[in-house]
C-alpha cells in the first residue's frame, strides 16, 4: 500500500509537471526534488517491463514445470551444470530485476543452489540482448566487450563452484510457512482454474510481492544518482585500484539495467581507466541496490553476505588482472 501510494504520487508530479512549475508553491521546493523525481521515474520505467517478464517466467514455470524435469535438465557433473548454467541466459534473455524471481523459482522447485546462483550471476550479462548493447557502446574498443563476456562467465563460474562447495548441505532460500507444512500456494477456489488462469494470478502475486522491492530500491538509487558528485569521485581516482573500486561503488548505486548499463560506461571512457568499464559493466548487473533488497528478501542473509562479498572480491581482482593485462 505504500509502494502504491508513493509511487501514485510520484506519478501525478510527473504527470503534472507543467501545471506544477506555474504554482508558487513549486518555487520554493528544492531543485533536487525534482531531479529525483524524474530519476526515480526513469529507473521505474526502465525496469517494470523486465520485471513482468521476470514474475510471468516464473508463473509459467511454477504452473507448467515439475520438479522431475528440472532434474532431467540439470546436469549431475556440478562443474558441467555450472557451465551450462552461465549460457543459459541463451534462453532467458532478461536482465538483473527480472532474473531474481525466476531463479527464486526454479530453487523452489529443485534446481541446486549452486546452479541458481550462476543463473542470477550471468544471465543478466551473457546474452545476446546486453552483448549487442555493448557491442554498440564500444564497437571501437571490441576489448572492452570481450573482457566483459569474460569477466562475467569466469567470476559466474567460480561463483557457483565456491557455493556448490560451502552451501550444497544448507537450505538457503527463505520459505513461507504454508510452503513449509506443504500447502499449495493457491486459493481453494483457485484449485479448480485452468493452468492459464493459475498462471496470471501466480504472475501477479509475485509482481506485488516483488515490486515493493523495486520501489524502495529505485528511490534509494535515485537518491544517490542526485545527490553524489562525481567530480569529487574522479579528484579521488588515482591509481587502478581506487578507480576500479569507485566504479563498481558507480554501478552499485546507480542501478541501472544490464541492458543499457554500456552507453553509461562508455560516458565515463575518457575518464577512467578500461578496467574500471568493465568493472561497472559485470559488477552492476550482478548487484545492485534495487536487487540487494530483493536478494535479502528471498536468501538467508548469511548467504547474501557471502554472494556479494565473493562477486565484490573476484570481479575487483579479475578487473585489476585485466588491467594490467589484456586491456593495458
Amino acid at each position: 500500500m505504500v509502494g502504491v501510494l508513493l509511487l501514485t504520487i510520484f506519478l501525478i508530479g510527473f504527470l503534472n509537471m507543467d501545471k506544477l512549475k506555474s504554482d508558487p508553491l513549486f518555487e520554493k521546493l528544492p531543485g533536487a526534488f525534482i531531479h529525483v523525481n524524474t530519476v526515480f521515474l526513469s529507473i521505474l520505467i526502465e525496469a517494470v517491463p523486465f520485471i513482468l517478464l521476470g514474475v510471468f517466467v516464473s508463473a509459467l514455470i511454477q504452473t507448467f514445470v515439475s520438479e522431475k524435469m528440472i532434474q532431467r535438465l540439470i546436469p549431475r557433473n556440478p562443474i558441467a551444470g555450472v557451465i551450462a548454467a552461465s549460457f543459459s541466459g541463451l534462453i532467458f534473455p532478461i536482465c538483473e530485476c527480472a532474473i531474481i524471481p525466476v531463479v527464486r523459482r526454479l530453487i523452489k522447485k529443485g534446481m541446486p543452489l549452486h546452479i541458481g546462483v550462476v543463473m542470477l550471476a550471468a544471465i543478466p550479462i551473457l546474452n545476446p540482448v546486453v552483448f549487442l548493447s555493448t557491442f554498440y557502446a564500444f564497437r571501437t574498443n571490441m576489448q572492452i566487450v570481450y573482457a566483459r563476456m569474460g569477466l562475467a562467465f569466469a567470476a559466474a563460474c567460480l561463483i557457483g563452484i565456491l557455493v556448490y562447495i560451502i552451501f550444497r548441505r544448507s537450505e538457503q532460500l527463505k520459505w513461507t510457512k504454508e510452503e513449509l507444512i506443504g500447502q499449495v500456494l493457491v486459493q481453494p477456489a483457485q484449485k479448480k482454474l485452468s493452468r492459464w488462469k493459475q498462471t496470471f494470478f501466480h504472475a501477479a502475486d509475485e509482481f506485488f510481492d516483488t515490486g515493493k522491492y523495486l520501489i524502495l530500491g529505485a528511490f534509494i538509487a535515485s537518491l544517490f544518482q542526485v545527490l553524489m558528485n562525481r567530480k569529487d569521485l574522479l579528484s579521488i581516482a588515482t591509481d587502478d585500484l581506487t578507480s576500479i573500486s569507485i566504479m563498481m561503488g558507480l554501478g552499485y548505486l546507480l542501478s541501472i539495467c544490464s541492458e543499457a548499463d554500456a552507453f553509461i560506461a562508455a560516458s565515463f571512457g575518457s575518464t577512467f581507466t578500461a578496467g574500471s568499464i568493465v568493472a561497472f559493466l559485470v559488477y552492476g548487473p550482478m548487484l545492485d541496490v534495487k536487487n540487494t533488497l530483493m536478494l535479502l528478501a528471498y536468501f538467508k542473509t548469511k548467504f547474501v553476505v557471502f554472494y556479494m562479498a565473493i562477486a565484490t572480491i573476484l570481479v575487483l581482482f579479475g578487473a585489476l588482472l585485466l588491467n594490467q593485462t589484456v586491456l593495458h
